[in-house]
C-alpha cells in the first residue's frame, strides 16, 4: 500500500517524530465496489433463475457419455498438438533455409492453412474420398480405400493437426530468430553440425520464447476440438448434444460442457505456468512465481504489514514511557 511520510524539522533524530499516513485511493474502492456489485447481480440472477436447470447440471455432470467425451477431447488435443508441434518445427526450419524452393514451399503451406477456416479444412478432409476414392501414395500395388482410412476421427486429426502446424511454425521460427546468431557461429566453430546446433544449442534456448504461446495454442486446441462435432466425433460437445437432443435440456447440457472446459483449461494453465518457470531458469535472476507462491506472498506481505504496524505502535508507546520515566 502506498504511504505518505511527514518529515519533521531539521536536526530531529527521533524516529517517533515521523508520521506515516497511508495514501488513500477512493476511486479504487469505487471501481472495486461497482465491479463487485455487477458480479453479485450476475451470480444472483444465475442462481435464482430456474431455467438454468442447475439440478440437471448436477445430474449430468458425471454422466458416462460426458466423461467419455472428455477422454476423446483430451486425446484429440494431445495428438493434434503433437502433429502440429512436430510438423511446425520442420516448417520453421524450412522457412529459415537458404534453399529458395524449400523456403517457398513452407511459406505456401503456412499461407494456405492459415488462410482457410478450420471448419472448412475439417470438412475437406472428411470428404477426401470424393477426390481420391483410392489412396495409392504413388506406390505400385498399393490401393487403400479412402472411406475406410479417412474416418471421422482421422479427419479430425488431419484437419486440426495440419492447421496447428502452420501456426506453430511461426511460433518456432520466432523463437529460433530470438537467439543471437553468435550462438550458432560458436557451435559451428566447435565442429557441431547444423542439426546438432539446432537441437542442442538453439532450440533449448528458444524454449523460453516458444513455451508461452505454445501453451496458449494448446488451450486453444482443447476448445477447438469442439468443431469436430460436425463430423460426429463423440467428443465433449457432441456428447452433450446427443443427450440434449433426447431430453431437450439444451441449456443445462451446454453448461455441463462449459464447466468441464473451464476445469480442464484451468488445470492446463497451471501446468503451463510451471513449465514456463522451468524453462525460465538461468535466463533471469528470479523465475516467475507460481500461483501458490503468489497467494502465499500475498498473505505473508499483508500479515507482515500488520505486524509492522503493531511493532511500530509498540515502539512508539515504549519511547513515550521511557521519555516519561526520564522526565520523572
Amino acid at each position: 500500500m502506498s504511504t505518505v511520510i511527514t518529515v519533521p524539522k531539521m536536526g530531529t533524530t527521533d524516529r517517533g517524530q515521523f508520521t506515516v499516513v497511508s495514501a488513500r485511493h477512493p476511486w479504487r474502492w469505487v471501481a472495486g465496489t461497482a465491479v463487485g456489485a455487477v458480479v453479485i447481480l450476475l451470480l444472483v440472477s444465475a442462481v435464482s433463475n430456474p431455467r438454468f436447470g442447475w439440478d440437471k447440471v448436477a445430474l449430468y455432470f458425471r454422466d458416462v457419455a460426458i466423461v467419455n467425451g472428455i477422454g476423446i477431447t483430451l486425446f484429440l488435443t494431445v495428438v493434434c498438438m503433437a502433429v502440429g508441434v512436430g510438423l511446425g518445427v520442420v516448417l520453421a526450419v524450412m522457412q529459415l533455409s537458404a534453399n529458395p524452393v524449400v523456403k517457398a514451399s513452407a511459406s505456401a503451406y503456412v499461407t494456405i492453412f492459415r488462410g482457410t477456416p478450420v471448419l472448412v479444412q475439417l470438412l475437406f478432409w472428411f470428404n477426401l474420398s470424393a477426390l481420391y476414392p483410392e489412396i495409392t501414395f504413388g506406390i505400385p500395388g498399393v490401393s487403400l480405400d479412402a472411406n475406410q482410412i479417412i474416418t471421422p476421427l482421422a479427419a479430425a486429426i488431419l484437419g486440426l493437426g495440419l492447421n496447428e502446424a502452420a501456426y506453430m511454425s511461426e511460433i518456432v521460427r520466432a523463437g529460433i530468430q530470438s537467439i543471437d546468431q553468435g550462438q550458432g557461429e560458436a557451435a559451428g566453430a566447435l565442429g557441431m553440425s547444423r542439426i546438432q546446433t539446432l537441437t542442442r544449442v538453439i532450440l533449448p534456448q528458444a524454449m523460453r520464447v516458444i513455451i508461452p504461446p505454445t501453451g496458449n495454442e494448446f488451450i486453444g486446441m482443447l476448445k477447438m476440438t469442439s468443431l469436430v462435432s460436425v463430423l460426429a466425433v463423440p467428443e465433449l460437445l457432441y456428447s452433450a448434444q446427443i443427450i440434449y437432443s433426447k431430453n431437450l435440456q439444451v441449456v443445462p447440457l451446454l453448461l455441463v460442457a462449459s464447466i468441464w472446459y473451464i476445469i480442464v483449461t484451468t488445470v492446463f494453465t497451471v501446468g503451463q505456468g510451471y513449465l514456463e518457470r522451468h524453462f525460465a531458469r538461468g535466463t533471469s535472476r528470479s523465475v516467475p512465481p507460481t500461483a501458490a507462491e503468489r497467494l502465499r506472498k500475498f498473505f505473508r506481505v499483508h500479515s507482515a504489514q500488520g505486524t509492522g504496524k503493531q511493532d511500530a505502535g509498540k515502539q512508539g508507546s515504549g519511547k513515550q514511557r521511557s521519555g516519561k520515566g526520564g522526565q520523572s
